[in-house]
């Protein structure tokens, strides 16, 4: 028998055992953040209402999106794509990376997630920036799998004289299995 039939059956018994099972193994993702900066500010006094400035302030806003198969909620690798706006650095970024998500139950309704990501990351409005992308965060899914996270994201784009920029952010996650 030729190779590539030995495949395709292959491939169509495989097939119609995963989806004889009648359970979904695929997920979507959709992710919400804001960036945080450190206050310049933060050891002043505002006069109206005599407190102190907070310690982070508001830098940036940002979302993906992602795809891909999942094994019971545990453990997930998929695609995303998003945009993030960082406002003090002027920088509008478009990563694109491949998602690696573990996700162990801590309660009857809990679950603790880290997420990994390695890609690459294009710079809009710069010319012919692009650079690597990476990004780790850490959360807690409800299960209603509604994500609260925060999340580091690192980026080899030169931009404003320095090799590469980053920032720090608190977001919320939708995932549907």
């Amino acid at each position: 028998m030729n190779y590539r039939i030995q495949n395709l059956l292959l491939f169509l018994f495989l097939s119609t055992l995963a989806f004889g099972q009648n359970k979904k193994f695929t997920y979507t993702q959709f992710d919400v953040t804001v960036a945080l900066t450190g206050n310049p500010n933060r050891d002043e006094v505002d006069p109206y209402t005599n407190k102190k400035q907070s310690f982070f302030i508001p830098d940036g806003i940002g979302s993906k999106f992602g795809y891909g198969i999942h094994y019971h909620k545990w453990i997930a690798i998929g695609v995303h794509s998003g945009l993030s706006w960082e406002w003090s650095s002027k920088l509008v970024v478009a990563p694109i990376f491949a998602n690696l998500r573990l996700s162990p139950k801590i309660s009857d309704e809990t679950r603790i997630t880290l997420q990994a990501g390695l890609g690459k990351a294009i710079a809009l409005g710069r010319g012919n920036l692009i650079g690597d992308y990476k990004k780790i965060s850490l959360g807690l899914q409800t299960d209603d799998d509604l994500v609260l996270f925060i999340e580091v994201n690192h980026y080899t784009i030169p931009v404003n004289r320095r090799g590469d920029s980053g920032n720090i952010s608190l977001g919320l996650a939708l995932i549907s299995f």
